[in-house]
């Protein structure tokens, strides 16, 4: 037998550390690879991280609730001999790795080409990937009762649905109160218990909050953000009248034929998508003084979740027509509010766009999503008096009008460059009419 390092894989460029959530082997244990290890917490989902190889858990490096980097060692494994030169192998090769495994350009002056990647264990993080997501919550101290303890998704699962953990079998391992175990309670009918209702003092006095490790991830995300990047805006107003009438005469038929609602969200990312695509400098990001022109577009959306913000992502956004996007939207949006994104739903993206306006807002500007070049908002649709030109002179009409926000990095993108952008995205919603064919 041999001790080897057990690592916290990198999952994503914009990823950079994570909150070791609840340990689900302890020292001493034998471990089957893929077999859930720890729940950790990063800015973007929360997950069950597989154990790599199969062995003997020897010791724990990373405690409960530490904050650790990607990549840093987290435990210590026993492995027989080949496992052992397999992954010494698998490491030698990820420090020589200089072949380019990266989609996109890179540009300073006039000199464009890629740039070298790195090892990645593709299996190790399809598994990763197809982990059901864990909730995110505080991962310390951990909820008990006598002398059980329950994982951090357990226990907000129960907490949400008003069931006693202390009623319910557990069928893990040690007999372990599992997330199976307390949906099935869930199944059987409502807890004759009540949830425990947290006071929060007497009236008047401040109460101080803890946030949780996703909260905490998000504010070090958005400080990086602002920290290095030298934000700017430009803001436009686009006639939405045709688009609200485009939905208004095809919604019924569209839910007809596509089985899907027909929303402002799938218009607004398909008029996004085909103004990167046009302007492939807004679709960038900042790298050691270049210019990385991504290939593909995928667009991340802003999804105000439970836990936190949470920006999943369309894969090449720009390939979809409208009904390829709304199906593709509804699913993802669910997904995110209901706290059960996969890592593969959150990966990957190159812009953003942040829907304000389905909270009311009428004009704001966003923080950008640290690495790329830009994020847009787009804002309530408010009715109100426009004035319009025509051949017979001005004239004052009730439209339809939304307001659009660029922030964009001002490092990658000039006045010209954003406004450029802005106007294609104005063309591209200004451009459907009731009887628009929707492709």
């Amino acid at each position: 037998m041999a001790t080897i390092g057990i690592e916290l894989p990198h999952v994503g460029e914009s990823v950079t550390e994570a909150v070791i959530g609840k340990w689900l082997k302890q020292p001493g244990e034998s471990v089957e690879k893929f077999d859930a290890l720890v729940e950790v917490v990063t800015d973007k989902v929360s997950m069950e991280f597989p154990a790599p190889h199969t062995g003997i858990l020897k010791s724990i490096v990373a405690e409960e609730g530490e904050t650790v980097p990607m990549g840093a060692v987290i435990a210590q494994m026993d492995v027989d001999d080949a496992t052992a030169k397999a992954a010494e192998a698998a490491s030698e090769s990820e420090a020589e790795a200089t072949a380019p495994n990266r989609v996109g350009t890179l540009i300073q002056g006039a000199n464009v080409g890629p740039t070298g990647g790195t090892f990645r264990d593709t299996a190790l993080e399809d598994q990763i990937a197809k982990r059901a997501p864990v909730a995110a919550v505080a991962p310390a101290p951990q909820q008990s009762s006598g002398e059980r303890s329950y994982s951090p998704v357990v226990s907000r699962l129960a907490a949400v649905n008003g069931i006693d953990l202390s009623t319910v079998t557990g069928t893990g391992r040690n007999g372990r109160v599992t997330k199976q175990d307390v949906q099935t309670a869930i199944d059987a009918g409502p807890s004759t218990s009540s949830t425990p209702v947290t006071q929060p003092g007497p009236v008047g006095e401040d109460l101080v909050i803890d946030p949780s490790p996703i909260r905490r991830m998000i504010a070090s995300h958005m400080v990086r953000s602002v920290s290095e990047i030298p934000h700017a805006w430009s803001t436009v107003e686009v006639d939405m009248t045709g688009l609200v009438a485009c939905r208004t005469a095809q919604r019924q038929t569209f839910r007809e034929r596509h089985g899907v609602d027909l929303t402002f969200l799938a218009f607004t990312i398909y008029a996004v998508a085909g103004a990167l695509r046009d302007n492939p400098l807004v679709n960038s990001t900042w790298e050691d003084g270049k210019i990385r022109l991504k290939g593909r577009v995928n667009l991340g959306l802003a999804v105000a979740a439970p836990d936190g913000l949470v920006v999943p992502v369309i894969q090449d956004a720009d390939r979809e027509g409208i009904a390829g996007l709304a199906k593709k939207i509804a699913p993802l949006v669910e997904r995110a509010r209901s706290g059960s994104l996969a890592l593969a739903d959150v990966q990957g993206g190159t812009f953003t766009l942040n829907n304000t306006g389905t909270l009311g807002s009428v004009l704001g500007g966003a923080i950008i999503n640290h690495p790329q070049a830009a994020i847009v908002t787009t804002e309530a649709i408010v009715k109100r008096p426009v004035v319009l030109s025509g051949p017979q002179g001005d004239s004052i009409a009730i439209r339809s009008m939304m307001n659009i926000c660029l922030s964009f990095d001002h490092r990658i993108i000039d006045g010209a460059e954003a406004s450029a952008f802005m106007q294609a995205f104005k063309r591209n919603l200004e451009v459907w009419t009731s009887d628009s064919e929707l492709n």
